[in-house]
């Protein structure tokens, strides 16, 4: 089961403005990445639903999180359908995020209270994703769908709506603040954020300080 509600993850999301997005199919990497992001604040962490036997790795980081990252609220992405969401529920998923909307995925987590953020890219369907009980909407891929100008439009006429991009938000003070002056409630950051060394291996010194760095950023930007 969650370990937090919908809530406190949607505040969470909203206090440190950033939730790191990633996947690897090996578990100490995995690990590692997750323990470097919350060293440097991240207290948010999207693990991405992509290879096979995915919900194995996440059953391991679930296990982690709860010992040695008190206060990490582990979730998962790239859900598409309602038998993946319940697996990922029964694992211990604190928040379900998807690319789409799909309205049974909206009913197996509203009945656990667990935060449901599915993919939209028009008013229309932003709308009827908080319908279905959705706190904050992801918008996906955030660069094609219109980037921080498309934001800024929604928020004209739903200025209520909470609103997660992923997809095109790179960890900088120039790109971070087109979003958050377009008005997110908080950006998801995949590949730009996991820093590797010339070998390919990652730098999860690099990682914990480029996390830590951007906090701050959106912290000034919100002053």
């Amino acid at each position: 089961m969650a370990t937090y509600t919908r809530i406190e993850v949607v505040q969470q999301m909203k206090k440190t403005g950033i939730v790191p997005v990633f996947y690897h199919q090996d578990i100490p990497t995995c690990k590692a990445i997750l323990k470097a992001c919350f060293e440097g604040g991240a207290r948010v962490f999207e693990f991405t639903n992509r290879g096979d036997f995915a919900h194995e790795v996440f059953v391991e980081l679930e296990k982690f999180t709860r010992e040695k990252l008190p206060g990490m609220m582990l979730g998962v992405g790239s859900v598409i359908d309602p038998g993946t969401t319940a697996l990922y529920l029964q694992l211990g998923a604190n928040f379900v995020v998807s690319p789409l909307i799909n309205a049974e995925m909206a009913k197996i987590c509203n009945r656990r209270k667990v935060s449901w953020l599915p993919g939209c890219g028009s008013v229309t369907e932003i709308n009827y994703a908080e319908e279905l009980g959705a706190e904050v909407v992801k918008i996906f891929p955030g660069s094609q769908v219109g980037g921080p100008s498309f934001i800024k439009a929604v928020r004209g006429p739903l200025p209520w709506s909470s609103i997660m991009p992923t997809g095109g938000v790179s960890p900088t003070k120039e790109n971070l603040k087109e979003w958050f002056t377009a008005g997110v409630h908080c950006v998801g950051i995949g590949s730009k954020l996991f820093h590797k060394k010339e070998d390919g291996s990652f730098n999860y010194q690099k990682v914990e300080e480029q996390v830590k760095e951007s906090i701050k950023i959106i912290e000034s930007l919100r002053k």
